[in-house]
């Protein structure tokens, strides 16, 4: 039973769940008295949150993609406003998942505490038309990229740019042997890591790409081995259903069980789909070729109404502000072509080390104490908006 004053966390995937987590532990220190409720994953539960839901039940991605788990999601997203209401809680904070997130936050307006989004959703990229219902439903945009604090205030909604907490944990300088040494993995050869993504769709999509790139690449260098960190069990099952198909491939991959960030330091070159673990990448300084895929029906969707606004979708690119990296969307994700952008790479010495200079420059940018910040300006806004009440 949630008891007050608790704080209501709303996070999606595995990522969410471990922003969310930073979160807790961040405002716990600083508020031992406050409890934490909601939709939560295995880290958040570790820091003390109690679970209305699983995060990985928001895991849903593209527009036509999301229509047949609507009715589920609109249990969910019920559920989940009843018992907030009822918790009556300091504060609820959406950790990323913005589409569920963001209409919890449009059905809580008018409610006695503050909405707040952590992680902004890519308004400023497509989609930009949602800023103006941001602004009448959220209290607080907290922004892990640099250039999304300008563009939220130029619309009227207040924005913290703090940091991410992938910049704080990871260590600036790479070690690239001692990851290797642990994986257990020789210390010299070449190794590619592919990352199909964490979501089911994501996985099912790509990873027939990723391992025909794999069977390309080995056609040119027949020493190359590849580790493939898996981010859930569904992942796991849907990779080595695509692996089935290519038996041959099984002696030359490694798959893991999580482990990203010692895969991303330890390997030559990642093969990566669009998101978090793009930056993951960026932290590691490893060079990178991203891939994205829609449903048809979405990708069709998007380019007919044209609501795609950023010259790229991948963090790399966007931190840069220019294409440091290989972007592949839809139709472009061939087996032939990601093998040929690795290969760019792993030819490349002195690209790689431009790339890894700037990376640097970018982790530097990004290193603030993102979990501190992000609790101290949430800390502020209740108790602002406690001393507002007790001034009426």
């Amino acid at each position: 039973m949630v008891q007050r004053p608790c704080i209501v966390i709303v996070a999606g995937e595995t990522s969410g769940d471990h922003l969310a987590a930073g979160l807790i532990k961040a405002l716990r220190a600083r508020r031992p008295q406050w409890v934490f409720a909601g939709v939560a994953g295995p880290a958040m539960v570790a820091v003390g949150c109690e679970v209305w839901a699983a995060a990985d039940e928001l895991a849903v991605m593209g527009l036509f993609e999301v229509i047949k788990h609507l009715p589920r999601l609109l249990r969910l997203r019920a559920m989940v406003l009843r018992r907030t209401r009822l918790a009556a809680p300091l504060a609820f904070v959406g950790v990323d998942a913005p589409e569920f997130n963001l209409g919890l936050a449009a059905k809580l307006v008018g409610a006695s505490f503050p909405a707040i989004q952590y992680v902004s959703p890519q308004v400023w990229a497509w989609r930009s038309g949602r800023v103006h219902q941001m602004a009448k439903t959220l209290k607080l945009v907290l922004c892990v990229l640099p250039f999304e604090k300008p563009f939220y205030e130029g619309h009227g909604l207040a924005a913290e740019f703090v940091g991410h907490p992938l910049a704080d944990r990871l260590p600036l300088t790479a070690d690239r042997a001692g990851a290797r040494q642990a994986l257990g993995i020789p210390a010299t050869g070449e190794w590619v890591a592919l990352l199909p993504g964490s979501r089911a769709a994501e996985v099912s999509r790509l990873a027939a790409d990723f391992l025909g790139a794999a069977e390309q690449l080995l056609l040119k260098r027949p020493a190359l081995r590849f580790l493939v960190p898996l981010a859930n069990s569904r992942a796991r099952q849907l990779f080595e259903e695509a692996l089935r198909t290519r038996p041959a491939l099984a002696s030359k991959l490694m798959l893991l069980d999580g482990r990203s960030s010692e895969v991303l330091t330890a390997s030559d070159c990642v093969l990566v789909a669009s998101g978090t673990a793009t930056l993951e990448t960026l932290l590691c300084k490893r060079p990178m070729v991203v891939a994205y895929k829609l449903g048809r029906a979405t990708a069709w969707l998007v380019r007919w109404l044209r609501l795609m606004k950023a010259p790229f979708f991948s963090q790399p690119n966007l931190l840069a502000g220019r294409a440091v990296v290989c972007e592949l969307l839809q139709e472009a994700v061939t087996p032939q072509r990601l093998a040929q952008e690795v290969l760019l790479w792993l030819d490349s010495p002195a690209r790689v080390s431009d790339l890894q200079a700037e990376f640097t420059r970018i982790h530097a940018r990004l290193r603030l104490g993102a979990s501190e910040r992000a609790a101290e300006a949430i800390i502020a806004l209740v108790e602002a908006k406690s001393a507002d009440r007790h001034l009426s």
